[in-house]
């Protein structure tokens, strides 16, 4: 590999971190100027200094507790939600039938905000983990369903007719091409589907309540005024939440190099 091709590998992985580095740097920055020159009110907004102190101080292992038992409510309900997912589009997509008769259905239960079944699903299930676990898997599963049958169902006709030419099955043809054509856009499913567990997460720990989590976490230190505590809670939700959507576009990057190739 020659020294400029190493220099086109390696520029937009650099770029890649210093620029939302930098973009963090100035709304730090911005957030910290904003508290000292209208000299806000800490209980109206902390500077960024307090709420580090909170995460870093006599807190610190609270936080991480909380923080383990948001990402477990998380990824257990991420998981479920990519196996049905997949699982029910290439079902849709391998059968026009179950198609017309499923999708309208999926579309009408999309369209139900998810925050109205919360409370039901604690009636049901108690103030455990499971009702949180089910809010995740209600919001991330129609990104991963509907973006994998978009792919499915974006095949060129004249690759499927190519490779029915030379003799391969419709399974074989399924597997072999629609499967890896629709990958792309399985992995911008995840990606959607990550943010949105998160905001399921926490919305299960503020409707669940308790005692777990770090949306219990945002809940207890508004109802007890503690704005600092509030904010650092908000902070790790969000650096979870960024770290979880990157750790799915590495896996996207080192599964499917080809990919990122054919779109610059």
């Amino acid at each position: 590999m020659t020294t400029q091709a190493v220099g086109r590998f390696r520029r937009p992985q650099v770029g890649g971190v210093l620029l939302p580095l930098f973009a963090f740097v100035l709304i730090l920055a911005a957030w910290y100027a904003a508290v000292r020159v209208w000299d806000v009110p800490t209980s109206v907004v902390p500077s960024p200094e307090l709420a580090l102190e909170v995460i870093v101080g006599s807190r610190a292992e609270y936080l991480i507790d909380q923080s383990l038992f948001t990402l477990f409510e998380v990824w257990l309900g991420f998981a479920i939600a990519i196996v049905i997912g997949v699982l029910l589009a290439l079902s849709l997509a391998g059968s026009r039938v179950l198609d017309q008769a499923i999708s309208p259905i999926l579309v009408a239960f999309n369209a139900i905000p998810k925050i109205a079944i919360g409370p039901m699903l604690v009636m049901w299930f108690g103030f455990g983990y499971e009702p949180k676990v089910l809010v995740v898997v209600l919001l991330s599963f129609f990104p991963i369903v509907l973006s994998t049958m978009a792919g499915l169902k974006s095949v060129p006709a004249d690759l499927i007719e190519l490779t029915q030419s030379m003799d391969a099955s419709k399974l074989k043809t399924f597997l072999k091409v629609r499967v890896p054509w629709a990958l792309p856009q399985f992995f911008t499913g995840l990606k959607l589907g990550i943010s949105l567990a998160f905001v399921g997460a926490v919305v299960g720990e503020f409707i669940g309540g308790g005692g777990d989590g770090i949306g219990y976490v945002i809940a207890s230190s508004r109802s007890q005024l503690n704005t600092p505590l509030a904010f650092a809670g908000i902070f790790l939700l969000g650096l979870m939440s960024v770290l979880s959507y990157y750790l799915i576009v590495w896996a996207e990057r080192l599964l499917l190099p080809w990919a990122r190739e054919t779109s610059r």
